[in-house]
């Protein structure tokens, strides 16, 4: 939240600085762009009326943008709205009407060349009318441009609240996986016990390494692909310890940069199921597991002999790869695939993600 108020602060300090910087050109316009930079009467006075009339301008801009817009038109008092800039549109031309008589009272001995567009004035129902409608400009302006700062601040109240929610989602699906991860490891090791204890204890070391990443280096929201591949390599070693020996695993992953990120734990539910899904005790198989990296696009293929389970075989409850799913969609939306195929008696499973942002 800190971070939201901070950005917050900086957007308003950049808008009040747009302000400034739009207003003090438009107010300097007159003096720059007068042939004798006001060195006569005549000239002193139209840059005078054009001041003026920039002033009403910008009352009448701030007015609605300060206050009336928020309090009245965006609460859906239109009428209320509508009536008080009425009253105040035809104040600010009156009041015009009276200042302009005012600067050029003093003018009528110029000569008649300049003077003649100021003893032929346009009738007084004609001027009001075309001040009316020069002065809801900046009523419009006003409206539209708090109407797209408004939509602004939704939308950026929404992204951040969007991204709170993705990362609660996300640290709740990764403590998810945890305890998952942790249940199967320790049935693997549990069937070592009476068979094999010191195999058994190496296992538990072995674990024990595994859990002290899971634990502390998978917190972050992405870890070096380098780091998520030894550990995919210590699992597939503490997996192969349950299975029989009529099962071969074998696995080739690349060597990758340091530089290259990704989502933690996002291998391990395929890993998982190949083992869970792909042994038998008295049949041969083989499982695969395979990695390429290509223009910082990872291609994961995992592939195992397809031995359905029976309904009271307990030993995965299917969480896993819902939770893959999930991840993906919230993670890399629009940059993952992820496709299954039963061919040959072969589970396939492919997982391709763009790491590319």
């Amino acid at each position: 939240m800190n971070d939201f108020f901070k950005k917050y602060k900086n957007r308003k300090a950049v808008s009040i600085i747009s302000h400034v910087l739009v207003w003090g050109f438009i107010f300097s316009t007159p003096y720059l762009l007068s042939n004798s930079s006001g060195q006569n009467q005549f000239d002193r006075a139209i840059m005078v009326r054009t001041w003026l009339q920039l002033s009403v301008f910008a009352s009448i801009f701030y007015l609605n943008y300060l206050w009336l817009i928020d309090r009245l038109l965006f609460k859906k008092k239109v009428w209320l709205f509508s009536i008080i800039n009425l009253i105040c549109i035809i104040a600010f031309v009156a009041l015009q009407f009276q200042l302009n008589h005012l600067v050029f009272d003093g003018m009528r001995d110029m000569p008649p060349m300049k003077m003649e567009n100021m003893n032929n004035p346009p009738p007084k129902d004609l001027f009001f009318y075309l001040q009316f409608i020069t002065y809801l400009l900046p009523l419009a302006f006003a409206i539209a441009i708090k109407t797209t700062e408004r939509w602004m601040k939704i939308e950026f109240e929404k992204t951040e609240a969007d991204n709170v929610k993705l990362h609660s989602e996300l640290q709740h699906l990764q403590y998810q996986l945890q305890p998952h991860f942790f249940f199967n490891s320790l049935n693997n090791i549990y069937a070592l016990v009476d068979t094999a204890p010191e195999t058994a204890k190496t296992s538990l070391h072995g674990l024990a390494k595994l859990m002290r990443y899971l634990l502390y280096d998978t917190k972050t929201e992405s870890v070096s692909l380098s780091h998520e591949i030894d550990f995919i390599k210590r699992y597939i070693e503490l997996g192969k310890i349950r299975i029989p020996e009529t099962t071969q695993v074998n696995y080739t992953f690349p060597v990758v940069s340091q530089n290259i990120k990704i989502a933690p734990l996002l291998f391990i539910s395929l890993i998982e199921n190949a083992f869970k899904h792909g042994v038998s005790a008295n049949k041969e198989g083989d499982i695969s597991f395979n990695m390429d990296i290509n223009n910082n696009k990872v291609l994961f293929v995992s592939k195992n002999p397809n031995f359905p389970k029976e309904k009271s075989d307990k030993s995965g409850s299917g969480i896993g790869l819902e939770n893959l799913k999930k991840r993906l969609e919230l993670l890399y939306p629009g940059k993952h695939s992820l496709t299954t195929e039963i061919k040959d008696n072969t589970y396939t499973t492919v997982l391709e993600i763009d790491l590319n942002h």
